[in-house]
């Protein structure tokens, strides 16, 4: 298992309503692509879920929340985020802090 993060909304639920929260794990079959119902989203790093939020989940960065989780990675898109077959959120940890400057570098 790989240490991994994942970013929800203010109700811990991901795209299509996907409930998380402490020790939730999801199941899936690895049917389709990474962005498909067979696989479950994650990032590497903290910085990632945060950086990317805008393009791959748009939420409101003044209520999401981020987990720590815990997963096998059987998908990915070049390192910008992964996808797991089975996938637990263990606990939520603050969102990392990044500048105008930070985001522009990016």
């Amino acid at each position: 298992m790989t240490t991994l993060y994942k970013l929800t909304d203010a109700n811990d639920r991901t795209h299509g309503g996907c409930q998380w929260g402490k020790n939730v794990e999801h199941v899936t079959d690895g049917d389709g692509e990474l962005c498909a119902p067979g696989y479950t989203h994650w990032y590497t790093d903290p910085l990632l879920a945060v950086l990317l939020n805008p393009v791959h989940a748009g939420f409101d960065l003044a209520t999401a929340h981020l987990w720590e989780g815990e997963g096998t990675i059987a998908k990915t898109d070049c390192g910008l985020k992964v996808g797991c077959m089975r996938g637990k959120t263990l606990r939520r940890i603050p969102l990392p802090e990044i500048t105008a400057v930070q985001r522009i570098a990016f």
